[in-house]
């Protein structure tokens, strides 16, 4: 097969990486206008290389024929949640979705591979708009906790290294550290509450504290310099208390301020 046709055959697998990629961080987008924790802690994708295909083709006696249909993970999303119970809840909001649909589910997080490997697999049909029309294409998405990620990425390393005869001794070890990856899980999703808690609270004042700066900035425009000064100071001196009660009162005050100014402007 030529080169030039290769590429011909991957580029539409691009575009539907590059647009789950968009889609799925929307996704998390969305929870944080919202003020709400996302089960999606971060998102990548990518496509096979023409080298990766010939081999998984040469490995499962694949025909380079049929490979788009025999080969799922041309196309990879790997999505990175922080527990375990946030997997299952992208799962439900990957099969709620109507711009793609479930081919397959594999979950390795009940099922466990022998070797240690924990993730959840979906292959999905996902359309993408091309020059010869539209293309149903086969997408792999992987969605796992960072831990799972951080020994998978790992494994993966070492089985490319050693070619599927990786030392005993290294396998021993690698099995171990899977099973410390499943008492990290099983440890985080026990304060589970407790650090989403934190993390929520942090995101919070976060947001206060850009809608003030953002309107002491507008006042600058409208109000006298001094008044605008002394409330930067007030601000600055709520802040280091670090009391979130009294940020959202200040924020409160300040967006009465802010309107009076407006209204002013308009008459």
């Amino acid at each position: 097969m030529e080169i030039q046709l290769w590429r011909e055959i991957l580029d539409p697998y691009g575009l539907a990486v590059n647009e789950l990629v968009v889609k799925f961080n929307h996704i998390i987008e969305q929870y944080k206008h919202v003020g709400a924790y996302s089960p999606i802690e971060q998102v990548t994708g990518r496509v096979k290389t023409i080298s990766s295909i010939l081999e998984k083709s040469q490995k499962k006696n694949i025909d380079l024929k049929n490979f788009e249909d025999k080969i799922e993970d041309i196309a990879g999303i790997r999505i990175i949640c922080q527990f375990v119970e946030d997997i299952y809840k992208v799962v439900d909001i990957i099969k709620k979705r109507s711009d793609m649909r479930i081919k397959s589910e594999k979950d390795y997080i009940d099922n466990m591979k022998k070797s240690g490997y924990r993730s959840y697999h979906i292959t999905v049909y996902y359309n993408v708009e091309t020059l010869q029309g539209t293309r149903e294409l086969q997408v792999e998405i992987q969605i796992r906790t960072l831990a799972m990620n951080f020994w998978a990425t790992i494994e993966h390393s070492l089985q490319y290294k050693y070619k599927q005869n990786m030392p005993e001794h290294i396998r021993e070890r690698l099995s171990s550290a899977a099973e410390a990856i499943l008492i990290l899980d099983r440890e985080m999703s026990v304060v589970r509450d407790e650090i989403m808690d934190a993390q929520n609270s942090f995101t919070i004042k976060a947001n206060i504290v850009a809608d003030i700066l953002t309107n002491i900035q507008n006042l600058y425009k409208v109000a006298n310099k001094q008044e605008v000064i002394r409330i930067q100071d007030e601000f600055f001196r709520i802040y280091q208390i670090g009391d979130r009660e009294q940020l959202e009162q200040f924020s409160k005050e300040l967006d009465m301020i802010s309107e009076r100014y407006h209204a002013q402007s308009l008459r």
